[in-house]
C-alpha cells in the first residue's frame, strides 16, 4: 500500500462501451482503454486494491443484460483480473451500490479512490459524488474515462464539450482530476492529487469570465 490509501475502481469497462449503443466517444476509447489498463497494470506493481465493476441488467434488457456480449466486460481488463482483484456487479451508478464494495474498502482501509471507466457523465460522476458523504477522497483520470455525445429534450450536448465540461465540475469539488502519467506519479510517490474547491474555481472563473 501507498501512503494515500488508494484503492482503484475500475468502472464498467465492458463491451457495450465499444460497439453498442452506449460507444464512448470522447477522449478516443481506445486511448482510455489503454490509460485503463496502464492504470490497472501499475496498480498491480504497487499493490493497491483494484476493484472491477460490472453494470448488470435482467436478461432481455436492451444493454448489460446478464450473459450477453453486451454484459462483458473488454477482453484486456478481463485477462488482468486475477484472484486479488474484486469484482463486483452493480444495476445504479455510483460504485457503492455495487455487491459488497463498501464493505470491501472499509477492510482494505480506503481513504482514496481512483476512478476510471465509463462513462464519465454517469457513472463515474455518481461515484465520485457518493464517496464525498462516505470521508472518501475521489480521483478520476481524465485520459482513462469517457463520455457520449447526448441529446434529448432539455438539449444537445457533444461528447468533447460533456467530459471536458464535468471535468472541470470535479476538480472544483467532487474529485481530483489529472491525466494517467500525473497520477502515476503521484501514486509512486503515495501523496494525494491537488484538487481545487468551489470558491477558487468560482474565483478563478470570474476572473475569466468577468460577472
Amino acid at each position: 500500500m501507498t501512503g494515500t490509501r488508494r484503492a482503484l475502481v475500475v468502472v464498467d469497462v465492458q463491451n457495450e462501451y465499444f460497439d453498442g449503443i452506449l460507444q464512448v466517444q470522447y477522449p478516443p476509447r481506445d486511448e482510455t482503454l489503454a490509460n485503463i489498463t496502464r492504470a490497472m497494470d501499475l496498480a498491480a506493481e504497487l499493490d493497491i486494491p483494484v476493484l472491477v465493476l460490472r453494470h448488470e441488467l435482467p436478461e432481455g434488457a436492451p444493454v448489460f443484460a446478464v450473459g450477453s456480449p453486451s454484459w462483458t466486460l473488454h477482453p484486456e481488463v478481463e485477462r488482468r483480473v486475477t484472484p486479488d482483484v474484486k469484482v463486483a456487479s452493480k444495476s445504479e451508478s455510483s460504485a457503492f451500490t455495487g455487491d459488497g464494495v463498501a464493505e470491501w474498502l472499509a477492510s482494505k482501509q480506503v481513504d482514496t479512490l481512483t476512478i476510471v471507466g465509463y462513462m464519465t457523465n454517469n457513472c463515474d460522476i455518481a461515484t465520485a459524488a457518493d464517496a464525498e458523504p462516505r470521508g472518501i477522497a475521489a480521483e478520476v483520470l481524465s485520459d482513462a474515462s469517457g463520455a457520449i455525445h447526448l441529446s434529448n429534450e432539455a438539449g444537445d450536448v457533444a461528447a468533447e464539450q460533456l467530459h471536458s465540461t464535468l471535468m472541470v465540475l470535479l476538480q472544483s469539488n467532487f474529485a481530483a482530476v489529472a491525466d494517467t502519467d500525473t497520477w502515476a506519479e503521484a501514486a509512486r510517490a503515495g501523496t494525494a492529487l491537488p484538487k481545487s474547491d468551489l470558491g477558487t474555481s468560482a474565483t478563478q472563473g470570474r476572473a475569466r469570465f468577468g460577472g
